[in-house]
């Protein structure tokens, strides 16, 4: 009996441009060969002899590049997308998105994440940090298992009996062990392609106490702390009244800031603030389109890199976005900072490292993501840079292609441009198709999901 195991499946990429964001920021024409979930080589130039068993994608005109890791999202909130618009950020989470929220089931929350999954696989994300909501977690991650994407998910933790609504609201110990038990279920799961990480919601929504064993669960594990701080001025205000302090000094004091925390915004620090940050590596997920949806304001990010502190992208979540696009961010984040800063103010080289590289060491897995290297997984996304809208210039002087290259995939390029998308070697999207969904069948399944949650919130 031959018990052999079959060949790991093998694709070759070739004739692309290989945007690579290894420490050199390489870029040249050449080639990718995937085998099973790992990159096993990056050339330049044709390979002369590929295996007859090799797939092979020949890529003219496009740009191979690491997946985009995006270190802020909400899957939950996909459905709610155009249901909550022209709003401040309290008003926003208080008048809609808490309501949809807690009008959620098992069956709309899988429907809400395969949505949002669809449109990031659709765009070159390969790898989220997502904040679910406060119950049936368990729904977003089985939708990632079901879809192959790579994402570190939280239960939403909201404990606060002053400040939370009654029907989102948890006791601090059930909610603990929730997390715990997400934790023990799924952390690691599906080849570390899954990770759970802990998300108290912000400090206005949860008490000292469910903090500080959030903090003590994030040193014993080595697991991500996930929230949001220093968005909105009144929430600001309101984190003053309620702990005397500001909101980075509050969770350093409470043992959180350590470079296993991500916090979503910090538009308002104070010097102090950006100090902690940096003495602690503790890690910004900046998301431009929803700061400036929301009128949040807009984040101080050439301040906060030339200290040091690492910045990564996040779309936020469809209803303060209204897009998940991770070019989008690319292009705001460069863009908002000019005016006041001068044109040479956060390059296009300096956005795509925030997508990529930034992300991926903020997530803690750039030993394994975020750029295109042997020994790495096979996180890709073919971008097409030979449409007449975003047509990759033609070098006048040495070096000048890479600079052109990456201008096109912050400036020019769209979510549209993506022609494929791996995650762990798995081609999951290709021309229009994700793989993993059906999205005739889901499109029916969320228009029934969204008239549920909007006839339950208007009761």
């Amino acid at each position: 009996m031959n018990s052999r195991k079959a060949a790991p499946r093998e694709t070759w990429i070739t004739r692309a441009w290989i945007v690579t964001q290894d420490s050199r920021r390489s870029v040249f024409e050449g080639s990718v060969r995937i085998v099973g979930d790992t990159i096993a080589e990056v050339r330049r130039g044709t390979p002369s002899r590929i295996s007859s068993r090799a797939r092979v994608i020949e890529a003219p005109g496009r740009a191979l590049i690491p997946g985009f890791v995006q270190a802020h999202v909400h899957l939950c909130q996909t459905l709610f997308r155009n249901l909550a618009d022209d709003l401040e950020l309290l008003d926003w989470l208080s008048r809609r998105i808490w309501v949809y929220e807690a009008a959620h089931t098992p069956e709309t929350l899988r429907t809400s994440a395969l949505l949002g999954i669809h449109e990031l696989l659709s765009g070159g994300t390969t790898c989220v940090l997502d904040m679910g909501t406060v119950r049936h977690t368990g729904s977003i991650i089985e939708a990632v298992r079901e879809t192959g994407i790579r994402a570190s998910v939280g239960k939403c933790l909201m404990d606060h009996p002053g400040t939370t609504p009654p029907a989102l609201r948890e006791k601090t110990r059930e909610a603990l062990q929730e997390a715990r038990s997400l934790f023990a279920q799924w952390n690691g799961a599906e080849n570390d392609r899954i990770r759970i990480s802990y998300a108290p919601r912000f400090v206005v929504s949860c008490t000292e106490e469910l903090l500080l064993e959030v903090a003590r669960l994030s040193r014993e594990q080595g697991a991500l702390i996930h929230t949001h701080a220093s968005e909105n001025l009144k929430e600001i205000q309101l984190v003053k009244k309620l702990v005397n302090c500001e909101n980075i000094e509050y969770l350093h004091q409470l043992g959180l800031a350590s470079d296993r925390l991500v916090l979503a915004h910090c538009i308002w620090l104070k010097p102090n603030e950006m100090g902690i940050l940096k003495k602690t590596g503790t890690s910004v997920a900046h998301c431009p389109s929803s700061n400036l949806k929301l009128a949040s304001g807009i984040a101080r990010v050439p301040e906060m890199r030339s200290r040091g502190i690492r910045v990564a992208l996040g779309a936020d979540g469809a209803p303060c976005n209204n897009s998940l696009s991770a070019f989008q961010e690319m292009r705001l984040a460069a863009l908002i900072q000019k005016p006041g800063n001068g044109p040479r103010t956060l390059r296009a080289q300096e956005a795509l490292d925030m997508a990529t590289r930034e992300g991926a060491k903020a997530l803690h897995w750039f030993d394994r993501i975020g750029s295109i290297e042997k020994g790495k997984r096979a996180d890709l996304a073919l971008v097409n840079l030979a449409r007449p809208e975003n047509l990759a210039p033609v070098a006048q002087r040495r070096g000048a292609i890479a600079e052109g290259i990456v201008s096109s995939l912050v400036y020019s390029s769209q979510a549209s441009h993506v022609e494929a998308t791996w995650v762990d070697g798995r081609l999951l999207y290709r021309n229009g198709k994700v793989a993993t969904i059906d999205a005739g069948l889901l499109l029916g399944q969320a228009r029934v999901a969204q008239e549920k949650i909007l006839r339950s919130a208007r009761r």
